[in-house]
């Protein structure tokens, strides 16, 4: 049985409010899970200490037990010092999306467009000199 430390989404809509659970992985976001570990509420202010609450000696064996968190689970837990922090890169974060970049590129011919015939006159007055 896999087990995954997540979040398991309650509130109402437009409210969320996260238990931190340990579920085996089959299980449904918020269906069945084998032990509540904590509390996540996004809607408080990020310094605040209510924001998120875990029951970290429990936590710890969960991942002794072979337990995998998910991203989100994981930043937790290295902003309380239980794991080490990961290398994270993404180098397509930057990237543009495909209408973005279409409309560059159609900016970018429209601007050498109209570049084009005003050089050509200079041009010509530079040759005839």
């Amino acid at each position: 049985m896999a087990i995954k430390i997540r979040l398991a989404r309650g509130g109402s809509k437009k409210r969320p409010f996260y238990r931190i659970v340990a579920a085996d992985s089959r299980m449904p976001r918020d269906g069945r899970f084998i032990e509540k570990l904590g509390t996540y509420n996004p809607l408080l202010p990020k310094d605040s200490e209510e924001r998120v609450k875990m029951d970290l000696e429990r936590v710890q064996y969960w991942l002794g037990q072979g337990a995998q968190t998910t991203d989100r689970v994981s930043r937790f837990l290295e902003a309380a010092g239980v794991v080490e922090k990961k290398e994270r890169n993404n180098p397509e974060k930057a990237v543009p999306g495909k209408k973005a970049q279409e409309r560059a590129e159609e900016k970018a011919a429209k601007a050498a467009e109209a570049a084009a015939p005003a050089e050509e006159p200079a041009a010509e007055e530079a040759a005839a000199e």
